[in-house]
């Protein structure tokens, strides 16, 4: 599927690495602008030189912004250095996203407004700094949310707290919004081969962590992106990425005390993405 975005705009939140990174490319090559967003500008800087080269007769426009999606301000400084340098946004991607692991009985306050404070409130920021454009272009806006959303796994609690909230505010914002032309795209993953299981409870990416997560089972990020922007050219209004992602889902909406009988005596952990 290979929806015609030529010449719309898009930001993207955690562009540096992963999924955001993926999304980033597979937009340029479907003639998309970009504004690419995240912490590790070294990254961001590569990504857009790379990206901003010719392709199929078409070089897109695009800027780095160095920005945190926890922190107040960050993304409306972005989003008005994109209306100076290529105009207003058609497509959000609201990807960034942390995961903090570990039991309930262990985890501090912080810890989970850490974790909120990234995979919620992130979104709500992101959201809150585009919406405007998005009623004025009838645009789309896509939220990664997870696997997580719908079910949680002993020691991913925290992460799937904040998985469920993004469920809920994509499921809210879809129908009052239906009237004013925007699109909203959930996007639920289940492993992809992405650097999240690497990432600290601090936000720091760990390069000797080892990915507790088998490669069989982990999709591909640039098919990830493929799908992402399938659902976006075509507005739906969710898609679960992966196989066992599917399945899980399914499963979880009509046997919901199947894969909680499995889980706690498999004692499986982790964050999906």
């Amino acid at each position: 599927m290979n929806a015609d975005l030529r010449n719309k705009t898009a930001l993207i939140t955690g562009a540096s690495s992963g999924i955001g990174e993926a999304v980033a490319r597979e937009l340029a090559r479907r003639g998309c602008n970009l504004v690419l967003l995240a912490r590790r500008r070294d990254r961001l800087d590569a990504l857009a030189r790379e990206l901003s080269r010719p392709h199929d007769g078409h070089t897109p426009r695009i800027i780095a912004c160095e920005a945190d999606v926890a922190r107040d301000g960050d993304i409306e400084r972005a989003v008005a250095q994109a209306h100076e340098a290529v105009g207003p946004i058609d497509i959000v991607v609201a990807n960034a996203g942390i995961s903090v692991i570990g039991p309930l009985m262990k985890l501090s306050l912080e810890d989970h407004r850490r974790q909120l404070e990234t995979n919620l409130f992130g979104v709500l920021r992101t959201f809150i700094a585009t919406r405007d454009d998005l009623q004025k272009q009838r645009g789309c806006i896509a939220v990664v949310g997870s696997v997580n959303g719908y079910l949680t796994v002993p020691s991913a609690g925290s992460y799937a707290i904040s998985k469920y909230a993004v469920r809920a505010f994509c499921d809210c914002l879809r129908m009052e919004v239906h009237s004013l032309g925007i699109a909203v795209t959930h996007i639920i993953p289940g492993f992809i081969h992405t650097e999240i299981r690497q990432i600290d409870r601090e936000g720091v990416y760990r390069s000797e962590r080892k990915d507790p997560i088998p490669t069989w089972l982990q999709m591909p990020a640039r098919e990830a992106a493929e799908e992402i922007a399938d659902a976006i050219a075509l507005r739906e209004a969710e898609r679960v990425l992966t196989r066992h992602g599917k399945l899980a889902v399914f499963v979880q909406q009509f046997l919901p005390g199947l894969l909680e009988g499995i889980l706690r005596r498999a004692k499986i952990s982790g964050s999906q993405r």
